[in-house]
């Protein structure tokens, strides 16, 4: 009998994030410290929403691109948040999560060959998603030392005559890294001259604790080559409603809503009641959750400090990724010792890409209390490896 699978599927490496958590789960007395997801409940008044669509019988099929009130609320808020405005009508679709529009909208942009650029460390879905969309994945290794901003050097050195599509993962997973106005400026500058699309992951939007989050779609002359993808999930507290959307051309969206009509039908229609309570009336949630996790990563920030740990500070998403390369041990060894010796589970640096050797990636999506276990565990661990390594 034929191989029934596809080549290029069967190449493809499952992801690097749940490795650990599978084993965790079996664990009596672990600690996760790696699943990107927040711990506060949906607010109750989203929640109320979607338990009173289903008690008025609202089960049916939305349109393919999603209510029409949803849209609208939608681009009141990115108008309102974020300057830049969109036709619900036309230049928006509402999405099964941010990662559905990563997806179909590299499929409606790619043609075989094209190449898209991914900065890295980052998402596990950019590079995989692009070589199912027939695209060819060109790695640009962020460093720390820029805390890991994409440069304008960075982005020129990678574009050949081959160059589609710029991936924009910023506030970054898993490194929490952020794109000022004036970063992007350079980048957006890079753009426009080399005629190249952009598709902005800005999930982590309302994650940022300097300043306000700036979209690239914003800038002049970007927002007719922008694919913006964000979504419910992180900032209200809604994962399990798989809910998010893209905004961008409507000649884009029109062939990325094209597919979403014939792999989905339509985003979940209790998910789509509830995101309207959520964008709506959310902004307060979004502020307490927001100090909340601030309040968590200073923490981690000066924990690393008193136990000599280095750290750039992240200013976005709710990530730490701290260095571990002094104890001369891949990502892959340090976290799985990790595990095994403290119950203390994290994601080696290396599951978002090659030069995250030497890094580990760790959540404050988590309590305090359960943070500052954690992290009188990390201390233990790292002075033992210390010791291991002054005594040869």
């Amino acid at each position: 009998m034929r191989i029934p699978l596809s080549e290029e599927v069967v190449k493809l490496k499952p992801s690097g994030i749940r490795k650990f958590f599978d084993i965790v789960h079996e664990m009596k007395d672990a600690i996760s410290l790696g699943v990107g997801e927040p711990d506060f409940d949906t607010p109750w008044h989203i929640r109320d929403e979607g338990i009173y669509s289903l008690e008025k019988g609202k089960t049916i099929y939305t349109s393919n691109s999603g209510l029409i009130q949803l849209r609208q609320e939608i681009a009141k808020y990115l108008e309102r948040r974020y300057n830049v405005s969109y036709d619900p009508a036309t230049e928006m679709l509402i999405t099964v999560g941010g990662s559905e529009g990563i997806d179909v909208g590299l499929r409606a942009m790619l043609n075989p060959g094209d190449e898209v650029l991914i900065p890295q460390p980052s998402y596990v879905s950019y590079e995989p998603c692009t070589i199912i969309a027939g695209g060819k994945p060109v790695i640009i290794e962020l460093k720390a030392e820029n805390e890991f901003r994409l440069t304008e050097k960075e982005l020129r050195d990678a574009i050949t005559d081959k160059t589609k599509v710029l991936i924009l993962p910023f506030p970054n997973n898993p490194t929490g890294a952020i794109m000022e106005e004036s970063d992007l400026v350079n980048i957006a500058k890079v753009c426009v001259e080399k005629d190249i699309f952009v598709m902005s992951d800005e999930i982590y939007a309302e994650l940022t604790y300097k300043g306000k989050h700036v979209s690239i779609a914003s800038l002049p002359g970007m927002k007719e080559r922008t694919i913006l993808i964000n979504g419910f999930s992180k900032a209200y507290a809604m994962t399990g409603w798989r809910l998010g959307y893209a905004c961008g051309p409507k000649e884009v969206i029109s062939q990325m809503t094209k597919i979403h009509q014939y792999c989905i039908m339509c985003a979940p229609t209790t998910s789509q009641y509830a995101a309207i309570e959520a964008v709506k009336n959310g902004d307060d949630d979004i502020a307490m959750m927001r100090n909340a996790y601030d309040q968590r990563r200073r923490f981690l920030l000066n924990a690393f400090k008193e136990m000599g740990l280095e750290c750039f500070e992240p200013f976005g998403a709710f990530y730490v990724f701290p260095c571990i390369k002094e104890f001369g041990m891949t990502s892959e060894e340090f976290a799985t010792r990790f595990l095994e010796e403290e119950k203390v589970a994290a994601v080696p640096g290396t599951a978002f890409g090659d030069c995250g050797e030497g890094f580990l990636r760790i959540s404050y999506a988590y309590s305090l209390e359960h943070l500052k276990t954690a992290m009188e565990r990390l201390e233990r661990f790292v002075t033992k490896l210390r010791a291991e390594k002054e005594n040869g």
